[in-house]
């Protein structure tokens, strides 16, 4: 957790500092955008961090090999009696399913040698093993989903306050007495536009991000279940 605690905080701390770096160099009609632009491109950036973390972090937690591969060989292992192998496949497979069976296993293995524990017990300690290596892995797997949809919702609405703040600008400019001040009504209207541009742009982004890597979280939680499911009927044929 503090592991990621400090990689969160250093990257609010880039992106802010970056997004004020780009704020600098951007093209003068974008700077009309007003000091609400260098956060928005923070909030941006921010996005796409947790983007490319969370695509490294799923491809590696699937393991060394595809998963159907891994499943296929380590339930043949297991039907085979030879738990030393199941372990062996989870050790070069790695990843988050491969823990998760691994634990259950090296459980089952220990408890074969317990004259204490007998029948079904002998699997419902091995499946409370699964569970619990199950709950160290799922946050691990969700990790920074919460995140980007918080930074998705939060880049929309600075984007409708850097749109309202513009609209007064251009409110006040038509206000003025006698003809209205084309320049301050123009970049008004400039700052509303691009304020709700850069602010519906990061909340697209990272709302159909989100629901991409939830998709992926929820059918890789299901391969799990299955492969526990299975691992377990095929354990229950040797009480």
């Amino acid at each position: 957790m503090k592991k990621q605690g400090s990689f969160v905080l250093i990257a609010i701390v880039i992106c802010v500092v970056v997004g004020i770096g780009v704020y600098q160099v951007l093209p003068d009609f974008i700077k009309q955008g007003g000091v609400i632009v260098p956060v928005l491109i923070a909030l941006n950036l921010m996005t796409w961090v947790f983007v490319i973390e969370r695509v490294f972090t799923l491809n590696k937690s699937k393991g060394s090999r595809a998963m159907p591969i891994f499943f296929s060989e380590f339930l043949k292992a297991v039907r085979e009696k030879n738990y030393q192998q199941s372990l062996e496949l989870c050790d070069k497979q790695k990843g988050s399913a491969a823990s998760v069976l691994r634990a259950g296993m090296e459980q089952w293995i220990r408890i074969q040698k317990d004259s204490n524990i007998l029948g079904e017990k002998k699997l419902t300690e091995t499946q409370r093993a699964m569970d619990e290596a199950r709950l160290l892995e799922v946050p691990f797997l969700e990790r920074n989903l919460i995140g980007m949809s918080t930074i998705a919702s939060t880049s929309t609405m600075f984007g409708l306050l850097g749109t309202v703040v513009g609209m007064i600008r251009s409110f006040r400019a038509m206000a003025k007495a006698g003809s209205p001040d084309a320049a301050q009504l123009a970049l008004g209207i400039s700052e509303a536009l691009i304020n709700t541009a850069l602010g519906i742009f990061g909340g697209i982004v990272g709302i159909f991000m989100y629901n991409i890597f939830t998709t992926r979280v929820d059918n890789f939680n299901y391969s799990i279940d299955e492969a526990v499911y299975m691992t377990l009927e095929l354990l229950k044929e040797e009480v």
